[in-house]
């Protein structure tokens, strides 16, 4: 038996996704049911974990554009682990959530009753407590593809074609590229691992905001990120996690226009 509800919160600026299945399911925001996958008895047995996500601010009861919120619920759906998703409006946050995150940030994740911050927390606290399958980077490979993120925003930002940032951002996708095409199809070898599900949403971003603003694309000399990109983006967690594509271009409005 499959259910997926959601019900608006009386609290405002949230909206609470209750997730219960039979297996790997789960479409966020939507009131469409989930499609069953594999049938896991340590996920169906768990309480749903309780987390905040970032809601959309141009859809309403659609998840929002936040990568870390993402890559928190990829990495519960790798794991099979239930969750029910509260979808927090951060432009209006209620009090409720302040309490619980007093800096105002998402994600955060109930564990044995206390509400615990940052992303690369929760997932380390997801690795040893739903250890099955494993999905923990060994340390000479966890920074492959970390300064992607950072040069992407650094050409996105720019206001002069000349200044060498996209250059920059060309590098580092060129490493990469080399990287994957000697070591891949994903950054730990044949597993996807907690690398790619922290990597996957911010290659996601890049693409949709340089597309929108800059008219720019992965080159086709660089055939190994394309594949990579397309292999992460087609996979079940990803696509029932992602953002809408309106938001992520909303979201770096500000950041491209400021």
């Amino acid at each position: 038996m499959i259910s997926l509800r959601f019900q608006p919160s009386t609290t405002a600026g949230v909206l609470s996704a209750s997730v219960s299945r039979a297996g790997f399911i789960k479409r966020c925001g939507s009131t469409k049911p989930g499609r069953v996958g594999r049938f896991v008895t340590m996920a169906t047995a768990a309480s749903p974990l309780e987390i905040c996500v970032k809601a959309s601010i141009t859809t309403p009861n659609k998840l929002g554009d936040c990568p870390f919120c993402q890559k928190v619920l990829l990495t519960m759906e790798e794991k099979n682990v239930p969750y029910d998703m509260k979808m927090v409006d951060l432009s209006n946050k209620p009090e409720w959530f302040l309490k619980i995150s007093p800096e105002g940030k998402v994600p955060v994740v109930k564990f044995d009753e206390k509400w615990v911050p940052d992303s690369d927390v929760i997932t380390q606290a997801l690795e040893e407590k739903y250890p099955e399958p494993p999905l923990a980077t060994p340390p000479e490979k966890a920074s492959v593809g970390s300064k992607i993120f950072s040069t992407f925003v650094g050409f996105l930002k720019s206001k002069d074609s000349g200044d060498g940032t996209e250059q920059v951002l060309l590098d580092e996708l060129t490493t990469f590229n080399d990287y994957i095409k000697d070591n891949g199809p994903f950054i730990n070898g044949e597993k996807i691992s907690a690398a790619d599900l922290s990597l996957a949403p911010k290659l996601y971003h890049m693409k949709i905001a340089l597309g929108h603003y800059k008219n720019w694309s992965v080159p086709d000399s660089l055939p190994f990120v394309k594949s990579y990109m397309e292999n992460v983006f087609s996979r079940e967690s990803f696509t029932n996690t992602r953002a809408e594509t309106e938001d992520v271009i909303a979201g770096w409005r500000p950041k491209v226009m400021g």
